[in-house]
């Protein structure tokens, strides 16, 4: 799994490989090989002979920062799955940072999720492509206000049509 990630002004991707209590994690071309056990309220991630106590407060969601805690220090870290927010192209920003939520490829619009003037959180569907019979859910990447709106339920779109615009 591939995720970017963001920590204070520090952006990255990083490649995660999960086998069950052991995982696989290479982050800007550093191997990582962790053995992962829950405690109580958090992870024990053991690294050749290191431990390090690690808490989450609160639910992990892509694009949406989160409290971990490592020891005695307290990050907020930014994870976004590109899969599942369809990339920085179905996520392009505009320079007033409107995310434009776009088309990943041609396709049917099998549903439309909100409205022109909807409040939306980080993540929240907004619309449904289908293509070669399997849906993809257009997600937001920030919270804001759905301006724009030029899918329609039945119609048909191409890779690159911009779907619906938050600001």
């Amino acid at each position: 799994m591939k995720l970017h990630a963001t920590i204070a002004d520090y952006q990255t991707d990083i490649q995660i490989k999960d086998e069950g209590q052991r995982v696989f994690a290479d982050i800007d071309g550093r191997q990582y090989e962790l053995d992962v056990h829950e405690s109580a309220g958090g992870y024990l991630l053991i690294s050749k002979e290191t431990v390090f106590d690690c808490r989450v407060a609160g639910r992990p969601e892509s694009g949406a920062p989160v409290g971990v805690v490592v020891g005695t220090e307290e990050l907020k870290i930014t994870l976004t799955d590109p899969k599942r927010l369809r990339g920085n192209r179905a996520l392009a920003t505009r320079d007033d940072d409107a995310a434009l939520i776009v088309a990943p490829m041609p396709g049917k619009v099998a549903r439309v999720m909100v409205s022109i003037g909807d409040a939306v959180k980080v993540g929240d569907g907004i619309v449904v492509v289908e293509a070669m019979k399997m849906q993809n859910e257009m997600k937001t990447p920030k919270a804001g206000t759905v301006t724009k709106l030029t899918a329609e339920a039945g119609a048909t779109v191409n890779a690159g049509d911009v779907l619906a615009v938050i600001e």
